[in-house]
């Protein structure tokens, strides 16, 4: 684990005890903090007195006047809809509030490595869609070339849960919003981001709140490198803030819609073929049309990004394309997991929210989309120009009549669960079509997490192909 510094002997609070908030703690106490610990959920701190972690209901009037740290989970808020009542207690007391992304970049650098030949570096990844597939794609990357590296953050594990990185190791985190709105240091060698779409308006109140949590990964700390999805406004504009003219570097531009020729460095993707322009020349190409794991338009900004930084890291454009061949993708994220009888099966479960749905269903040409669940702020309208390939729709969660109604111009079926719209689904394909999940809503209706979704999606395939 990454040990806490900077807080031995003091007492610190952390709330929220996770799967986040537990690998802190330890961290915390490695570092030699004293760690008083509270959840709001019995179960979760009865697991942790259960591990030995000391609590303290930090609900109670005056709970912090001894403490001088408060660190909080990612899921919980801190300011939209409304601050936790623990953190607008640490605001009255004068008590800083971080979360573990802050402890982490304050912590990673130690005395060994001016020990090291290549100092160890950190890449940041955020983005509304694509940003765990891409950390994952640069985390295989390095590790194909044979560079040690590790993966971690909103992905995998928590990020002071990792071991110290070794001489010219890579740390690679995947941040959500909710981590950058709050970490007190945001210092990556290499920052990324994706592309912006609406997604947690109420946690950030309104789509420039959201955007403005992602801005602090390259405002705060500054990466010696950005590179930055330029198919959004916001995109634009953060690079446009962050290079210093035409010719700065520093920055590397992303597209999938555009070419970006005249930039000092860019990396696109145009008809599945990637290019790399430095300087007003093309430098290298890579067909991504037959990369198995990484389907669609989407995918190819996922490849772009992930590229870019691999180049950055000085790797050579013939070993990035040989890893990006040997990728497996991730579950939940365009997986490919049957074909049968002409008709293959996609379990996208991870597009919570219409921009990711729109891009999944660019993915494949003629699909049966099973879709529907806990409907987010803004609606359905932005799918309407991306329905061309929907053969049909077989609707899922407790609104689904509601949902089914605002999918105008296609026909849509009321399934309400899973098995009944993988039946439906199942027994109207034909060769040459594509059963895709990729519900544009959240899960939490009908189940705990998307990953649970996918994983009743991906039962009910392979329960129904073994009885044919």
């Amino acid at each position: 684990m990454i040990a806490v510094q900077g807080h031995a002997g003091k007492r610190v609070a952390v709330l929220g005890l996770g799967r986040t908030g537990r690998a802190t703690v330890r961290a915390l106490l490695s570092g030699g903090a004293e760690v008083v610990a509270w959840d709001d959920s019995a179960e979760a701190r009865a697991a942790a007195e259960a591990e030995g972690l000391a609590l303290r209901d930090l609900t109670r009037q005056g709970a912090l006047a001894d403490v001088a740290l408060l660190v909080t989970s990612p899921g919980i808020p801190h300011l939209y809809p409304a601050p936790h009542p623990v953190i607008a207690a640490a605001w009255e007391a004068g008590v800083p509030v971080d979360n573990d992304i802050g402890l982490f970049f304050r912590s990673l650098a130690t005395a060994e490595w001016q020990d090291f030949e290549i100092t160890p570096r950190v890449v940041a990844v955020t983005g509304s869609n694509g940003k765990s597939t891409t950390a994952a794609l640069i985390h295989h990357i390095l590790s194909e070339a044979g560079r040690p590296s590790q993966l971690a953050g909103n992905i995998g594990r928590g990020a002071l849960d990792i071991d110290p990185p070794l001489d010219g190791g890579v740390v690679v985190l995947e941040l959500s919003s909710y981590q950058t709105d709050l970490a007190r240091a945001l210092t990556p060698d290499i920052a990324v981001l994706t592309n912006l779409s609406s997604d947690h308006l109420d946690r950030h109140g309104g789509h420039g709140g959201y955007f403005a949590a992602k801005r602090r990964l390259f405002a705060e700390g500054g990466p010696d490198r950005a590179v930055i999805g330029l198919d959004e406004p916001e995109g634009r504009y953060l690079a446009n803030q962050l290079a210093e003219g035409p010719t700065d570097d520093r920055v590397i531009g992303v597209s999938v819609t555009r070419k970006l020729e005249a930039a000092a460095w860019s990396v696109f993707a145009r008809k599945g073929f990637l290019a790399e322009w430095r300087r007003g020349r093309q430098v290298a190409a890579i067909d991504l049309r037959n990369v198995a794991g990484l389907p669609g338009t989407h995918n190819h900004q996922n490849a772009c990004a992930a590229y870019a930084v691999a180049r950055a890291l000085g790797l050579a454009p013939r070993a990035i394309e040989g890893a990006l061949h040997s990728y497996p993708g991730l579950p939940h994220r365009s997986q490919r997991i049957a074909e049968a009888g002409g008709v293959i099966y996609v379990n996208d479960s991870k597009a919570t929210n219409v921009d990711a749905a729109a891009k999944a269903l660019a993915a494949f040409g003629r699909i049966r989309w099973i879709c529907g669940g806990l409907e987010k702020e803004g609606g359905l309208a932005g799918l309407a120009p991306h329905l061309g390939s929907v053969v049909k729709a077989y609707v899922i969660g407790r609104e689904a009549a509601g949902f089914a109604l605002q999918l105008r111009g296609i026909e849509a079926e009321v399934c309400t669960t899973m098995a009944r719209a993988v039946e439906r689904a199942m027994a109207e394909a034909a060769p040459g079509e594509v059963v895709l999940l990729a519900p544009a809503a959240a899960s939490f209706d009908q189940y705990d997490s998307f990953e649970r979704r996918g994983e009743d999606f991906i039962a009910e395939v392979r329960r129904r192909l073994q009885d044919r």
